[in-house]
């Protein structure tokens, strides 16, 4: 039941508050007073798209709130298990609430927590059913009359009939999952000779990041063994000439010692500088001995060079394919084993998928049979308890069936369709719903309909002006109607009609006043005297009237 509703900035609602109770309860206004305004709240609140200029001129945003009493079970459905978590345990109230920037953007929140529209439509659907002021055109829709048939048949057809959903989506995924592979079948041959030669040609190389390193080291050297030679040898003879008819390095370093050592014993100091001479001279002495061996080593084997620089080439031509690196090459390597062996076992996939698609059907088409079934056992108790309910909104000529019609195949709704049928005239031709009635026999053929198909659904009821069209006598049977219905439930209903007014629990009047370049408009709870001058107004006379009065008073008698 929805508690209270808070608006704010909303078209010409600068800030309302409707503090609603079980029951029935209308809201009344002159025409363009905005009392549609309120409708649209609700449908923002329940996940709708705003419109154009939603929010008031001069105002950042727009806001709305409803606080809802928390029915039991709510949260059970799978659906809104990612909700579940922001209630409470031993929550009393949940509150929707729906936001809408000036720029038309909207942020929705569940709990004071940011949602989505999403959210907000699967979970306000389960507490709020809304009919607006054209809603009752929506039963002209053969997929909505089946819903309401279905809704007839009870809360056991409605888990069976979502039971058939989910395995008319399960054979249908199957389907088009084996379309799909059969389809890939012609490309698998190409594919498979691609992948086996991409892996053929990475396990023939068998490349490691070791060996092209070595490889890469290897190749500098090769190409450059003239300069090598040169240097080794340049060096070498700086330190120690062959010829000896010059003093290289080493010499002069002996000199240098021999020198050094001559006053040995003399002064500590000189010693110390002698003995590091003499360690210079032997590590000299040994490098030109390395620098000669090195040079005399630095041999090309005939041919190593190309061979190196051939497989250097098919690193490259591998890194270039794959990523740039040794390790992206095993990575490709490792994602065409994979596909490959996908590819491999496609014929075992496709059995898999014909056994899967096989079971499905049968499954799909054994719900099938069952909705069909009880769809045609609650035919006839649909129609005679429409007829009742019609007899009491002043239309007890008419006749109305309902006739299944098998489909060509099997839908998501199941294996047919309905059409209503209906004549509202005695004498005249059933014919279907769409084609035969008014606006206002439309209204109370939705009535009717709800008033036998909506056991179990939410307990708060929204109804815009669903007695447009309607007068005289007719009116007070839809009054009644809508009274009936608030019996065990919450009814709030958007009216222009006093013998519908004059009998709800609450009485809401919405008013526009003028101020400055914008019209204000402002909702009161009506008592008392309040209500008898609103009724007066609606029959069309003065609050002071005291015929009108008379009327109005005897119309709350009446309730």
């Amino acid at each position: 039941m929805l508690l209270e509703l808070r608006v704010e900035n909303l078209l010409l609602i600068r800030r309302t508050e409707l503090r609603l109770g079980p029951g029935l309860q209308v809201i009344t206004g002159e025409t363009g007073a905005g009392k549609t305004v309120l409708a649209g709240a609700l449908d923002l609140l329940l996940g709708g798209k705003p419109r154009a200029g939603t929010v008031r001129p001069g105002a950042e945003e727009a806001w709305v709130e409803g606080v809802f009493e928390l029915p039991a079970g709510l949260f059970e459905s799978p659906e809104l298990a990612d909700l579940r978590e922001r209630v409470p345990e031993g929550a009393e109230e949940v509150v929707l609430g729906r936001r809408v920037s000036a720029g038309g953007r909207t942020s929705a929140f569940v709990q004071g927590r940011s949602a989505t529209a999403a959210d907000l439509r699967e979970l306000g659907g389960r507490l709020v059913s809304f009919l607006g002021q054209h809603e009752h055109r929506r039963l002209t829709v053969a997929a909505a009359q089946l819903e309401v048939l279905d809704a007839f048949c009870g809360a056991a057809h409605l888990e069976l009939r979502a039971a058939y959903v989910l395995a008319h989506e399960r054979a249908r995924d199957c389907r088009r999952e084996l379309e799909e592979l059969r389809g890939r079948a012609g490309a698998r041959e190409r594919d498979l000779d691609l992948l086996v030669f991409e892996i053929g040609e990475i396990e023939e190389l068998g490349p490691t990041s070791e060996e092209h390193a070595a490889l890469t080291a290897e190749r500098d050297r090769l190409r450059h063994l003239e300069a090598l030679r040169a240097a080794a040898g340049g060096a070498g003879e700086a330190l120690a000439p062959d010829s000896g008819e010059t003093a290289g390095a080493t010499a002069l370093l002996a000199q240098a010692e021999a020198l050094a050592e001559g006053p040995g014993g003399v002064d500590p100091a000189l010693d110390v500088l002698a003995a590091r001479l003499r360690e210079l001279r032997i590590e000299v002495d040994d490098v030109a001995a390395e620098l000669r061996r090195y040079g005399a080593g630095l041999e090309g084997e005939p041919g190593r060079l190309e061979e190196v620089e051939s497989r250097l080439e098919l690193y490259d031509r591998l890194l270039r394919k794959h990523g740039g690196s040794v390790a992206s090459v095993f990575g490709h390597l490792e994602r065409c084993r994979a596909e490959r062996e996908r590819l491999a076992g496609a014929e075992e996939a496709a059995e898999e998928l014909e056994a899967a698609l096989a079971e499905a059907t049968q499954r799909e088409g054994s719900l099938a049979a069952e909705l069909s079934a009880a769809r045609r056992d609650a035919v006839p108790a649909l129609e005679e308890k429409v007829l009742d309910e019609l007899a009491r909104l002043a239309l007890e000529d008419a006749s109305f069936s309902a006739e299944l019609r098998p489909r060509g195949e099997l839908g998501p709704q199941g294996a047919e369709s309905v059409e209503f049928m209906l004549a509202a005239n005695r004498g005249v031709p059933a014919a279907p719903l769409r084609e035969t009635a008014s606006g206002g026999e439309l209204s109370r053929v939705m009535l009717a309909l709800f008033g036998v198909a909506s056991a179990g659904g939410p307990q708060t009821l929204v109804f815009d002006e669903v007695d447009a069209g309607v007068g005289g006598q007719t009116a007070n049977a839809v009054g009644e109607r809508l009274q009936a219905l608030g019996a065990d439930r919450q009814v709030l209903c958007i009216t222009h009609l006093p013998q519908v007014a004059a009998l709800a629990e609450r009485h809401f009047r919405i008013e526009k006043h003028p101020e400055g370049d914008l019209a204000r408009t402002e909702v009161a709870l009506l008592q008392g005297d309040g209500v008898v001058e609103e009724l007066c107004r609606m029959m069309g006379a003065e609050a002071g009237d005291a015929g009108a009065r008379r009327h109005a008073r005897k119309l709350l008698a009446a309730a």
